[in-house]
């Protein structure tokens, strides 16, 4: 199978999960450029495509460089995942539990922020994408005892952050 087709495949199965995740990593809807981009490099190096490997999360590592790249010209790199916005807007509960939820959901987002650049990472693929200690691995390029031990000490973190805060402290992370 010619490389052209293989990616063109890879689109038609994949494509969604490249553009949820840019979405998440990038804070914006407005992703199609890079999701294009990725293809292209996809298309680009298909050949050194080891077939071991997942699509998947060879094309969301892609995805994850082509991002830092930008950021790293733009001298700026920000996170916020915005799934929790939608879940949260589909549900059917009272106005009064959506703005005390509204809220809860702002601070965490905030806490998620201010957490260092690795934290957040395992934090948005494990908790929010809800990808395997393996698929973030490969994702991140991490070993799969760093993913897991990462995430660990992000949840922690977050937790004292949420537990600090509400004790009337204030997050300077």
């Amino acid at each position: 199978m010619g490389n052209h087709v293989k990616v063109e495949e890879w689109f038609l199965q994949y494509g969604d999960d490249v553009y949820n995740f840019l979405v998440y990593y990038t804070r914006s809807y407005d992703v199609e450029d890079i999701v294009q981009e990725v293809f292209l490099k996809a298309l680009k190096s298909a050949d050194q495509f080891e077939s071991r490997a997942n699509p998947k999360t060879w094309l969301l590592s892609i995805a994850q460089r082509l991002v830092i790249d930008r950021y790293r010209r733009e001298k700026r790199y920000k996170l916020l995942p915005f799934e929790l916005i939608r879940s949260n807007a589909k549900s059917k509960k009272s106005t009064e539990e959506l703005v005390v939820g509204d809220e809860t959901l702002n601070e965490i987002y905030s806490y998620i922020n201010g957490m260092k650049e690795s934290y957040r990472n395992v934090i948005i693929c494990r908790l929010i994408l809800e990808y395997t200690v393996q698929e973030t691995s490969e994702i991140l390029g991490w070993p799969k005892p760093k993913v897991s031990l990462t995430y660990h000490r992000a949840l922690t973190s977050l937790k004292q952050m949420m537990v600090h805060v509400r004790e009337g402290g204030i997050v300077n992370e």
